[in-house]
């Protein structure tokens, strides 16, 4: 009788039905990766690109804080800035258009041979992407190579599937009631380690260059491939043989949506996920152009504040948790996630009439609630389906990531050179129009509950007077 105490106290905290290792480090890994890879990559090709084509000013620009308020007229300037974007946008589309087939089909796959797969097939593939990075600076090679690392890691799933195999790992180990709090974890988990890579990052650049900050994400993408292979163990129970290259894994994200067990899930499931889709395309999108925009004019950012920029943005993954915690004391999820969308309106609109570095870091610190939204959707869609179909959940919601990225790179890599004539800031403040959306529809599915709910009651507690 002395075994069943030990099974009680993992209940609270999310019911780890093994003594598993948790895939917290593996997530943090893999984000420092990420966090070190972007700026940097963007600011690498922003001085290659600029000494290719005779700016070669960047150093004079960083000493004197670009105070020359010619600098916006400078079509060489703007020809550089729009270059970056450009290829941004190639390198990008490249990667996320791969990674939209083999998330989904990796994701579903890991449904049946188990997590660990899908978890060190990603990691893998970032280290190889930041290996050729590294051998594209060493050899001063074309910065197309850059779009032949984006597009291998693309294949192995890249890291839309980490986050999916790590999301499914914590659905695996945990109970659905903690959910929406573990995912905010997870999300948590996500910030610290971009804002540790992202103020690591700029700095180190600034003193020694690009190369050794890329080693560290190689090491760091490798450490998270070591992790695991050898460490983290396998959650899922009933592990059973499936091929790879099959359709049917996409069929089975199909069935999700086309004959859910419950019929009104059907259309909850389109509509969080169209959710999630706008709210998770204007992030990527505004991310995507974070950089290129603070070190245009009149900003004109050194590698120092973009690191302190990135860190910023970062931090409201911390933030958005600490806040999520406390609103849900007092209100429901769904009017939580409001609340975070309201912060991400706000924070992008003064971001897109920022001109000076203390109204963009405001812009920053309104977004302080801006991720409370995410993890509510997530355990939204999670709720809404049996413990049989997360796998397959998983795998759409993956698809859907890999989509946002897609549609993400190519809507604001375009319209960000496209608007730079009349408002540099113009995507910031379309992101925020678009954001509008999902407010509505989340509102709407909240409402709907209620009333449906209030319904079922009052013919609950007319029903004993019938008879």
């Amino acid at each position: 009788m002395a075994a069943p105490p030990p099974a009680e106290p993992p209940v609270p905290r999310g019911r780890r039905r093994l003594s598993l290792p948790a895939v917290e480090p593996l997530l943090f890994l893999a984000t420092v990766s990420l966090g070190l890879q972007g700026p940097l990559a963007t600011q690498y090709l922003w001085d290659r690109l600029g000494a290719e084509h005779g700016y070669s000013d960047r150093n004079s620009t960083e000493s004197s804080g670009c105070g020359d308020g010619n600098a916006t007229a400078d079509p060489l300037r703007q020809e550089v800035e729009a270059l970056v974007s450009h290829w941004n946008l190639y390198i990008n589309l490249g990667g996320f258009f791969v990674s939209l087939f083999s998330v989904t089909l990796l994701g579903a796959w890991s449904d049946s041979v188990g997590r660990r797969p899908a978890l060190i097939l990603p990691a893998a593939g970032m280290a190889l992407q930041t290996a050729i990075y590294l051998l594209v600076m060493y050899l001063e090679l074309h910065v197309a190579f850059f779009l032949l690392g984006r597009i291998l890691s693309g294949l192995t799933g890249d890291y839309n599937l980490i986050l999916a195999g790590c999301f499914s790992y914590v659905a695996d180990t945990s109970e659905r009631r903690a959910w929406t709090f573990r995912v905010a974890i997870l999300e948590a988990c996500l910030g610290t380690a971009g804002m540790v890579a992202s103020i690591g990052g700029g700095q180190w650049r600034k003193a020694q260059g690009y190369i050794n900050p890329f080693w560290l994400a190689f090491a760091a993408s490798l450490a998270a491939t070591l992790y695991a292979a050898f460490f983290l163990r396998e959650s899922v129970k009933q592990k059973k043989e499936a091929k790879l290259f099959t359709l049917s894994h996409y069929k089975a994200v199909f069935r999700l949506y086309a004959a859910p067990e419950q019929p009104s899930s059907r259309w909850k499931l389109a509509l969080y996920s169209l959710a999630f889709f706008l709210i998770v395309t204007v992030h990527f999108g505004a991310k995507d152009i974070y950089v290129v925009y603070e070190l245009g004019f009149p900003l004109c950012w050194a590698s120092d504040l973009i690191g302190y920029g990135s860190a910023a943005s970062y931090l409201a993954y911390l933030s958005s948790l600490a806040g999520l915690r406390l609103l849900q004391l007092c209100l429901e999820d769904i009017w939580v996630a409001e609340i975070g969308l309201i912060s991400n309106i706000a924070g992008l609109v003064v971001m897109s009439l920022a001109t000076t570095t203390p109204l963009m870091f405001t812009g920053y610190g309104i977004l302080f609630l801006s991720m409370a939204a995410t993890p509510v959707i997530r355990s939204k869609l999670s709720k809404l389906v049996s413990e049989t179909e997360q796998g397959a959940l998983f795998a759409s919601v993956a698809c859907v990531e890999g989509l946002c990225s897609l549609v993400s790179t190519g809507v604001f890599n375009s319209l960000y050179p496209a608007t730079l004539h009349f408002m540099r800031g113009f995507p910031f403040l379309f992101g925020a129009i678009i954001l509008l959306i999902p407010a509505a529809i989340l509102g709407w599915i909240q409402i709907w509950d209620s009333k449906h709910d209030y319904n079922h009651f009052q013919e609950a507690s007319l029903s004993p007077t019938k008879d």
